[in-house]
């Protein structure tokens, strides 16, 4: 996208956030360019830019554009096997043990309609039985769309909305009401909707279930992120959350656990701070204690999980730990001996001009991932290096020398920048599959260099999916919904053209109707029947370009009068001809004229209704 055309989306979203109080900001910007992009289309607008001046003067677009940005797809036990997983691991937890008799709080965040919250009072309520549902559980529903809350509160749903629900619980929690199945008022009591932004408005607090299912995915990563401590400040102990399928929680270890993670049910982690800690147990008092402080240098020296060594002012090794012999082949007959004789002075690094450059600048040197090939050893050793200078009494005495062993840390990174390779050939696969994924796979294969950036995006990518099918969703209800509308009318337009050919029929023997040109609109079957001429050929055809037994040359001229004065050819607006029927004979017949008029009342066309006269 073009820069300019980036500031005028920000604009656009900055109108909606000042004139509406919507904040799209955190929303991910690939979804609502796809969602703004189809009322540009539908609208014929070039830009955003148009956009935006289309919403100042028409105020009624802020309602349809609404509707399209917050896509309200659910549904009474959305994903069965997710619900029963839900009954299976977390009911008996909320309701058993220590919450015995307990109040139970259910946050379902992102209704849109209502039908989670209500699927989850009908699980608690035949868990608990209505009684004790109604004494101990309070659900709220929040949203951020006003219209769709609305239908929540009402708690009336149509059939079409409740054929996911089994027989049983729609007996037992819905009835029929005039404009379909009401939720039982006795529960609904029990259940509270109201409007809250995710990422701004202060979170329902003390939840013990908190429900936001395909909630998270509209929002890009950083917004989760907010959203996700604020699910963790309102959830108690123990608290648990319900997500959709889109939705991982890879990256949230320190706040959430998977109680199912395929069914996407995780538990609150509670940060444990202990006020106080008991203090180390003293290793003696008075002299006892000096006297066993050098044994305890030399052992916990001695022990060290990393290789290190001490050379004094004089450039001589002074001490060294097991970790430091076994690794660099050393032993006690190399302590006096100066450092630039040994091995270990030059490989894996040359360490005398690092040990010279700490002395002088008097500050810890590091270096960093030297790998050492050391002969005879297929894998070599990657190591971390600390050269610190060491003080006492504020005079230079020597320096520590530290080798801490990385290989295991360098060998999982080129694991993960394989793995991240990997990654991104399958993400350019995808790209070439599906047009709609290709942003987000721009934005996988820019960031592999660690594995919780990838696992973010692959999410994202989830998430996007998972959007996009609630969009379809969506637009397949609006289309069953035209259809209907388009079924109804064919049933009216089909009576009505029964009811006018009745009309027709009742009219005369043969009834045409002609245009202001003389072309055939109407051609009766009666008509047909008289003439010979079906009303295929007839119909847009002038009736003095047809082959039939009407006298034309003499009804023409009246025909025409009638059309320039409004009025019929004689009184009566009624004439006797003698014509000749389809069989070759003679047929007297009457021919009536009437005008057919538009709606300002002047002349469409003419009317001709023809009735065969009885011989007897």
């Amino acid at each position: 996208m073009a820069p300019e055309e980036e500031h005028d989306f920000d604009d656009l979203l900055v109108l909606l956030k000042e004139t509406r109080g919507f904040d799209f900001t955190g929303y991910k910007r690939t979804t609502l360019m796809r969602r703004i992009g189809r009322r540009l289309e539908s609208l014929k607008l070039r830009d955003y830019s148009e956009y935006r001046d289309f919403l100042e003067l028409e105020p009624e677009e802020f309602t349809r554009l609404f509707d399209s940005l917050l896509i309200n797809v659910t549904g009474f036990l959305r994903d069965t096997a997710a619900w029963q997983a839900l009954r299976e691991s977390v009911i008996p937890r909320l309701l058993g043990g220590e919450n015995a008799g307990k109040a139970i709080r259910v946050w379902s965040a992102g209704c849109a309609t209502g039908e989670e919250a209500y699927t989850v009072a009908m699980v608690l309520a035949e868990e608990l039985g209505t009684e004790r549902f109604r004494e101990r559980v309070k659900i709220y529903g929040t949203d951020l769309d006003e219209k769709a809350l609305q239908v929540a509160r009402t708690g009336i749903y149509n059939e079409r909305r409740l054929r996911e629900l089994p027989s049983d619980l729609r007996e037992t929690y819905f009835e029929p009401v005039e404009n379909g199945f009401a939720f039982r008022r006795d529960l609904r009591r029990q259940i509270v909707f109201g409007r809250n932004d995710l990422t701004h408005n202060a979170p329902i607090s003390r939840v013990d279930l908190l429900l936001a299912r395909n909630t998270l995915m509209y929002f890009n990563t950083e917004t989760q992120l907010n959203i996700l401590r604020r699910f963790h400040f309102a959830l108690a102990d123990p608290g648990f959350l319900f997500l959709g399928k889109a939705e991982t929680m890879l990256n949230h270890g320190d706040r959430f656990e998977p109680v199912n993670l395929r069914m996407r049910l995780f538990r609150k982690v509670v940060s444990t701070f202990p006020a106080d800690r008991a203090p180390w147990p003293a290793v003696g008092s008075g002299e006892a204690h000096d006297h066993r402080l050098p044994a305890l240098e030399a052992a916990a020296l001695s022990s060290g999980p990393v290789a290190q060594l001490v050379v004094d002012g004089s450039g001589t090794l002074a001490m060294v730990n097991s970790r430091a012999e076994s690794l660099f082949n050393l032993n006690a007959r190399d302590v006096g001996r100066p450092f630039q004789d040994l091995e270990v002075s030059y490989r894996p690094v040359e360490l005398r001009s690092v040990i010279e450059r700490a002395c002088q600048d008097q500050r810890p040197v590091e270096l960093r991932e030297v790998t050492w090939h050391r002969p005879g050893v297929a894998d070599g050793g990657v190591f971390d290096i600390s050269v610190v200078p060491l003080l006492a009494g504020g005079e230079h005495v020597g320096v520590g020398i530290h080798f801490s062993d990385v290989t295991r840390y360098r060998r999982l990174r080129d694991e993960l920048e394989r793995a991240n390779r990997e990654l991104e050939q399958a993400y350019e696969e995808l790209q070439s599959l599906n047009e709609e994924l290709e942003t987000t796979n721009e934005e996988l294969r820019s960031t592999n260099e660690e594995l919780e950036t990838t696992n973010e995006e692959l999410q994202s990518t989830n998430e996007e999916l998972e959007t996009m099918n609630e969009e379809l969703q969506s637009t397949n209800d609006e289309l069953q919904h035209i259809n209907d509308v388009l079924t109804s009318r064919g049933v009216e337009l089909d009576q009505a053209n029964q009811f006018v050919s009745a009309v027709v029929r009742s009219l005369g023997d043969a009834v045409v109707v002609l245009d202001e040109e003389l072309r055939v609109m109407v051609w009766s079957r009666g008509a047909e029947e008289l003439w010979g001429v079906r009303s295929a050929e007839a119909v847009g055809g002038k009736l003095d370009a047809l082959d039939i037994g009407l006298p034309l040359d003499s009804l023409d001229p009246y025909l025409r009068a009638a059309l320039l004065d409004g009025q019929s050819a004689d009184p009566a607006g009624r004439m006797v001809l003698n014509a000749v029927n389809r069989h070759g004979r003679p047929t007297p017949l009457t021919v009536q004229l009437s005008h057919l008029r538009k709606a300002d009342d002047s002349v469409r066309g003419l009317i001709l209704v023809m009735n065969v006269l009885d011989h007897a």
